[in-house]
């Protein structure tokens, strides 16, 4: 039987989201699993759009359950960050102790997007912490997103890969993510 691996990522919300996710299913298919993923279960109408809701949280926690492992696509999102939803689905997988990897098309640190995201109007504090304008301050521990996440793969012995793509292809060059799937596929 192959390893069931779910694959998370914002690649739902996007205009071409049928082809980028069937293009991920037949890579994983390629190195020997079965890609388990978000857009491929048919969701019953609900009478209200919070119901619908409620429901594609069944199905995906349902579908995550079923799966042996997690690809974790955390290229930024709406932001400087991951995508909230890819977020919660990688950190419950993690929290089940099953094979977690995740990936990046984005070669620049959470640091450095916080940075650019306050147009260099940042400073250290009276401790050494770099800190914004709004005074929040900006961890810089060399990690592709926030620490639970990148800690939470590496503690579990897996993959955090990382790939610069180019901008017009963030969510669908899959070179970061077959890293993942050859890792996967090589470990003991």
């Amino acid at each position: 039987m192959p390893l069931k691996l779910y694959l998370a990522g914002p690649e739902v919300f996007l205009k071409d989201a049928r082809s980028v996710l069937d293009a991920k299913a037949q890579l994983t298919r390629a190195y020997g699993f079965e890609p388990v993923k978000p857009g491929d279960i048919f969701i019953a109408p609900a009478p209200t759009p919070r119901e619908f809701g409620l429901r594609i949280s069944s199905v995906d926690e349902h579908m995550m359950n079923s799966a042996d492992g997690i690809i974790a696509n955390l290229t930024p999102f709406r932001g400087i960050a991951a995508d909230v939803g890819t977020a919660f689905e990688l950190g419950y997988m993690c929290a089940q102790g099953k094979i977690a990897c995740a990936y990046t098309n984005v070669a620049d640190s959470h640091f450095d997007r916080a940075m650019r995201h306050y147009e260099g109007s940042v400073s250290k504090d009276e401790n050494g912490r770099w800190r914004g304008p709004d005074g929040i301050s900006i961890e810089d521990v060399e990690m592709i997103d926030n620490l639970m996440l990148h800690g939470g793969v590496v503690r579990r012995s897996g993959l955090v890969a990382v790939h610069a793509a180019a901008p017009d292809a963030l969510y669908s060059d899959l070179t970061a993510f077959e890293q993942c799937l050859k890792f996967i596929a090589e470990r003991p």
